[in-house]
């Protein structure tokens, strides 16, 4: 809402008004609809039309003014019943509030709203209603309200924004020192397959990665979710193709491209990811990769690790934040395949002595990139008090006698 928009439905509203002069001399307080023992009349529906037409809001229409009325009458009633009661300076306090979005004083906003032919009345009951109604809604729901850090982490990891997506399947070798050149070797020959079966095949034999079991393939992901560097290699191939090896610390990874689907609008992008970094002696170890099985049954989020960790040197956990650009490859690589929470011990360092157990903390949407997690808390409680105002109204609606006349 603002003032320029106000000033011109004001006089659209006013020159309606002229023109619709005989229907203004109908009886006015004829009933248009009764809602329990209250009567909706046909001035106050005349009335809300002419106040939605001057805030330029949805359902400005005879239908939605009937149907906006009858859902205050069963909201009113509610209110009541429940006892809440708005003292007058809260009324005063709402009113301002409410006209202070179109950069007016309540006084003004009333002045401009009676050009349109709208009652002071109009305005008051129907921020009265408001009010009384979140009050209600607030007193009733507030305490079953309880939002959870992952639900706080997926919404700040949520862009509004599509883009391209693609079904991959990776395989990493581990390559110590001692047998780079030999798996150099398998990874050219690999990295020469045209046959996604083939490339499953020897995902399946040489892969180090928790997709080995599945031939080494991905579920569908955004490009974007891929680490900067990958997404035009990718982007490059063909159905079939596969990447060169690309050398990362202790291993070789090679990509292939199984499909490519467009979904529409531009590609979400993060403007942070943030993961932690566990370092377990003993390399790919049998005993080492058992002691990391055990550690990700006993964790759910990344503040876990640091009990994990606790009594043990302060380099045995990173946890960091970064821009993706910013993360090294193979770490990156890991992470666009994981959610909050998720895993992965596929990585090495020291020349492959040290195990890397990866976990994803979140990541955050450059679309919200400037929101805090109040914020986000806020804004999560209030779609959820939404969402049981709704169901309430329903149950009112459900329960109550309507008739239109």
């Amino acid at each position: 809402m603002n003032l320029n928009r106000l000033t011109h439905s004001v006089a659209v509203i006013g020159f309606a008004l002229m023109t619709a002069a005989p229907v203004a001399a109908q009886n006015l307080f004829a009933p248009v609809a009764k809602v329990n023992e209250s009567v909706v009349t046909e001035f106050e529906v005349q009335q809300r039309q002419r106040f939605l037409q001057v805030l330029n809001a949805p359902g400005a229409t005879r239908e939605g003014a009937i149907e906006a009325l009858i859902d205050e009458r069963l909201r009113n009633e509610a209110v009541a019943d429940s006892g809440i009661s708005l003292t007058p300076q809260g009324i005063s306090d709402s009113l301002e509030e409410f006209a202070a979005r179109a950069n007016l004083s309540a006084e003004e906003f009333t002045k401009v709203l009676g050009q349109a032919g709208v009652s002071p009345e109009t305005f008051r009951d129907f921020v009265i209603n408001n009010v009384g109604w979140r009050e209600l809604v607030r007193a009733r729901y507030a305490p079953r309200v309880q939002i959870t850090e992952a639900e706080i982490n997926r919404a700040l990891g949520t862009s509004r924004n599509g883009g391209v997506r693609v079904l991959v399947s990776e395989i990493i070798i581990p390559a110590p020192p001692q047998n780079a050149a030999q798996v150099n070797a398998l990874a050219e020959e690999i990295s020469q397959t045209r046959s996604v079966s083939e490339f499953s095949s020897y995902a399946s034999r040489y892969s180090a990665t928790a997709s080995r079991g599945r031939g080494g393939r991905l579920d569908w992901q955004d490009v974007s979710a891929l680490p900067p560097s990958l997404q035009p290699l990718i982007l490059a191939l063909a159905p079939g193709e596969v990447t060169a090896p690309l050398p990362i610390p202790n291993a070789v990874a090679l990509f292939q491209l199984r499909d490519i689907q467009e979904t529409g609008g531009s590609a979400p992008s993060y403007s942070s990811i943030e993961y932690a970094a566990y370092y377990m002696a003993g390399g790919r170890s049998a005993e080492t990769l058992a002691k990391a099985a055990k550690v990700q049954a006993s964790v759910n989020t990344c503040n876990d690790l640091y009990g994990i960790a606790q009594g043990q040197p302060a380099e045995v956990l990173d946890r960091v934040t970064k821009a993706p650009g910013e993360i090294p490859q193979d770490i990156a690589i890991e992470l666009s395949k994981l959610d909050a929470g998720e895993v992965s011990t596929a990585l090495t360092r020291s020349d492959g002595q040290t195990l890397v157990f990866l976990m994803m903390c979140g990541r955050t949407a450059a679309d919200n990139q400037e929101a805090s997690r109040e914020d986000v808390i806020n804004a999560l409680r209030q779609e959820r008090l939404v969402g049981y105002a709704d169901q309430l109204q329903e149950q009112l609606k459900a329960d109550a006698r309507i008739v239109r006349k």
